[in-house]
């Protein structure tokens, strides 16, 4: 057995600084999202999936997991993510599934309406819609937050979110699940990440509540609230002296990587959790969350 302490890379870590969005190829080290350790048991055969940011990090582990377990997947991500989009495309195509990528921007309604039908043209239903794709940007001083970033940042993790449950919810049948990617951040947020911990605090509220009224559609809804976690959005938005020690807050003394959150994902998408819904599962690296 591995002690969760070395289960992964520990800090202090020397990757490259990036540009928003970020790209994992750059990254040092490369984030693990399961490539030689996931195992599928056909949990999810048969099933249409949705991934918002599947390109890269969380969003990759959990398309390959949905692959493994027997689900075709729809990846969506910004144009400026091609390369990692082409390589998760392939990863999931030689695992025997279907997987459609589309480039674009949810923050617009209309993209995320394509993104639905898109994924119900090609694989004839949706059953699973996760939403990941989220944007951050760190800051030490209030003023520095335009009104466009704080806009950008609710557009991208809360706007979208809305839009894509609203469009898929109508093309879902009893049984789906619909999972978001809250963050440890909705419970304890972080000074530097003013905007962003205030989405993760509303898509956890969102969830809770579309449970409720989704029920009877027989639809669950649930969040995960991943820790930190070693992904393009850390050295793409942090600034060097935080990336560099990255995690070393947390009980387990490194960042979490995606593919410790691949069971989650699973479990919540599969029939398994037919009486999970309106919950958040924290993946948090040993950091309570109330």
């Amino acid at each position: 057995m591995t002690h969760p302490q070395h289960a992964g890379p520990r800090p202090p870590f020397n990757t490259p600084e990036q540009a928003p969005p970020g790209l994992e190829s750059m990254m040092t080290p490369r984030p693990d999202f399961g490539e030689s350790s996931y195992i599928g048991s056909g949990k999810l055969k048969g099933k249409a999936a949705l991934i918002t940011g599947g390109d890269s990090g969380i969003g990759r582990a959990v398309a390959l997991a949905f692959a493994r377990e027997g689900a075709d997947v729809l990846i969506s991500y910004l144009a400026e993510e091609e390369g990692d989009a082409q390589a998760c495309k392939e990863l999931l195509e030689r695992e025997g599934r279907m997987c459609v990528a589309v480039p674009g921007d949810i923050c617009e309604e209309a993209h995320c309406r394509t993104l639905v039908d898109t994924a119900v043209q090609r694989f004839g239903k949706l059953d699973i819609l996760v939403n990941n794709a989220a944007f951050q940007m760190s800051h030490k001083d209030l003023g520095e937050i335009t009104a466009d970033e704080f806009d950008r940042t609710f557009r991208t993790n809360v706007y979208a979110n809305f839009f894509l449950c609203k469009a898929a919810v109508a093309h879902m049948k009893p049984g789906s699940a619909i999972i978001s990617t809250a963050s440890v951040n909705a419970d304890k947020p972080n000074a530097t990440l003013v905007a962003y911990a205030a989405t993760k605090g509303a898509i956890q509220n969102m969830t809770g509540g579309m449970a409720q009224l989704l029920a009877e559609k027989g639809i669950r809804v649930n969040c995960v609230a991943p820790g930190p976690f070693w992904t393009p959005l850390i050295p793409s938005t942090m600034p060097p002296d935080k990336v560099k020690e990255f995690g070393t807050q947390t009980p387990m003394k490194r960042p979490g990587q995606p593919a410790e959150l691949q069971a989650v994902y699973v479990l919540l998408a599969s029939d398994q959790a037919s009486y999970i819904s309106g919950a958040t599962i924290p993946v948090t690296g040993g950091v309570p969350f109330i």
